[in-house]
């Protein structure tokens, strides 16, 4: 396995038991770092995606907590800072998404799909900077396709994470002094397995992909690991497009 320098690292990772969040936690594992993984509702869900790590290398941790809240997001980076001392990455990977029309909107899923998209971030930002003391923190935010195109349905979701990536920008420049690094990556839609590729619409998505599937999470994971790694440092506001070219295509 390719070594990026991770070795010892403390990670966060919101949404991280399953999907793309848990597929985050592998790779961060696997490059030596300690992982908490935060999730809001079931334990043994997270006791799963703990056990799943063993013998990667890393260590993991669960941390239950709702960081839709942002005293729950303030209080799980607080914990992690006692237990550490410091906290080294950040990946925000919690979204939510509720299908409205835009013509159609409907106000309370776009609030939900807002405090949990969004929000973590925004009330993440004071505890970071705080916890993040050595000069090379790492923040990496999961973004969409959606946020710049439209996607039928996808409203509520698009908003949020065009929000996250225009948030993800303001915030870089203030972390830098600091030695933070802020970065987002965006991808397509995920092959999780099962019946995510039975579709006719992920037929043609991978298809129209030139590196001919659709994207995995471990391909995104990849990506978010490369951010956080030192040689990344000079990398600062910017979306990370991770979709086998899909997003190329006229």
């Amino acid at each position: 396995m390719t070594r990026l320098g991770l070795e010892g690292r403390v990670a966060l990772v919101t949404g991280a038991t399953r999907g793309l969040g848990l597929a985050t936690a592998r790779k961060l594992c696997a490059a030596g770092c300690h992982v908490y993984l935060n999730y809001g509702h079931s334990c043994a869900d997270a006791d799963a995606a703990v056990a799943s790590l063993g013998q990667l290398g890393g260590t993991a941790t669960a941390l239950k907590a709702d960081v839709s809240r942002p005293e729950g997001m303030r209080t799980a980076i607080e914990q992690v800072a006692k237990d550490h001392g410091s906290l080294d990455v950040f990946v925000h990977n919690t979204s939510f998404l509720r299908p409205m029309r835009a013509a159609e909107p409907d106000l309370d899923g776009f609030q939900d799909t807002l405090e949990v998209s969004l929000v973590p971030l925004l009330s993440a930002a004071p505890a970071l900077a705080e916890a993040m003391t050595k000069g090379s923190g790492r923040i990496v935010a999961v973004s969409s396709s959606g946020a710049g195109r439209v996607v039928p349905g996808y409203v509520g979701l698009g908003v949020a994470k065009a929000g996250l990536e225009s948030f993800v920008r303001y915030l870089a420049v203030e972390l830098a002094p600091h030695g933070i690094a802020v970065n987002a990556v965006s991808t397509a839609k995920l092959d999780k397995g099962g019946a995510t590729t039975a579709s006719e619409a992920a037929r043609v998505l991978a298809t129209r992909t030139p590196a001919g599937r659709l994207t995995t999470p471990s391909d995104v994971a990849d990506a978010i690991a490369l951010l956080c790694t030192d040689e990344a440092a000079w990398i600062q506001g910017q979306t990370v497009t991770v979709d086998g070219g899909l997003g190329l295509r006229a």
